[in-house]
C-alpha cells in the first residue's frame, strides 16, 4: 500500500484529502507545518508528499527547495492557493513533479496522484541497480547514504556507507582491515590503527551486529 505525506495547515482540506485517498486504497499521514513536513519527507516512509505552499513557520517553496537540494526524490505534487504563474514557476522549478491551484477536484488530485505513484515506480525500478545494492532486507541507497533495514531507513555517516557498500559489492568474502582501509579510507593508515573496528561497531548498531561477522585472525564478512 502506498503512503502519502498530505502537509497542509487547513484542516477541512487536509481531513477532505486524508478521507478521499483513504477510500481510494492509500495509506495517509497529516502535518500542518513546514518543519514537519520536512522532516518527515526526508524520512523514507512515503510514497508521494501533497504539499501545501502557504505552512506555517518554513513556506512550502523552502520545504520543496532544500528537499532537492539534499536529493530526495520522492515525488511531490504542489496544491495552494497562490494561482500566479510565477509561483508556479518557482514550485516547478524548485523541484515539483506537479502543481495544482486550488479549489480544485478531488478526482483530478486523485488522477496525478495515481499518475505521479506510476511515474515513481517505474523509475525506482529502472534506477534500482545502478544506484542500490540488496541483500536480503538490507538495501543500500547510493544516492542518499541511507539503509534499509527491516522496512525501515536509516542515515549513515561516509564511512559507514563505503565499508557497507564495500561487504554488499563482496558479500561472503573475507576482508582483512588492510583491504578495507584501502578500498574505504583509500589511503595508507597504520595498520595497527583501530579504525576499522571503530566504524564496524557503529555501522553493527545501525544494520545488527550479527550481519557482519569477525573472522579471528582474518577480519570481516557479510554474511
Amino acid at each position: 500500500m502506498s503512503r502519502i505525506l498530505i502537509a497542509e495547515d487547513d484542516r477541512g482540506i487536509a481531513d477532505f484529502i486524508e478521507r478521499g485517498l483513504t477510500a481510494a486504497g492509500y495509506a495517509c499521514d497529516v502535518i500542518d507545518s513546514g518543519p514537519a513536513a520536512f522532516a518527515m519527507a526526508r524520512s523514507g516512509d512515503f510514497n508521494l508528499m501533497i504539499l501545501d505552499l502557504g505552512l506555517p513557520h518554513m513556506d512550502g517553496v523552502d520545504v520543496l527547495e532544500q528537499l532537492r537540494a539534499l536529493r530526495v526524490t520522492l515525488p511531490i505534487i504542489v496544491l495552494t492557493a497562490r494561482i500566479k504563474v510565477a509561483d508556479r514557476v518557482q514550485a516547478l522549478e524548485g523541484g515539483a513533479d506537479d502543481y495544482m491551484p486550488k479549489p480544485f477536484q478531488f478526482a483530478e488530485l486523485l488522477a496525478r496522484v495515481r499518475l505521479r505513484l506510476a511515474d515513481a515506480t517505474t523509475s525506482e525500478s529502472a534506477a534500482d541497480s545502478a544506484f542500490r545494492l540488496t541483500r536480503h532486507d538490507l538495501v543500500l541507497d547510493l544516492r542518499t547514504q541511507r539503509v534499509r533495514v527491516a522496512e525501515k531507513w536509516k542515515d549513515l555517516s561516509r564511512r559507514e556507507m563505503g565499508l557497507l557498500e564495500t561487504f554488499l559489492r563482496h558479500p561472503g568474502q573475507i576482508l582483512s582491515r588492510v583491504q578495507l582501509l584501502s578500498m574505504v579510507w583509500g589511503m595508507d593508515f597504520d595498520p595497527g590503527s583501530n579504525v576499522v573496528d571503530v566504524y564496524i561497531r557503529t555501522l553493527r548498531k545501525k544494520i545488527g551486529a550479527e550481519r557482519i561477522e569477525t573472522v579471528r585472525g582474518s577480519g570481516y564478512r557479510l554474511v
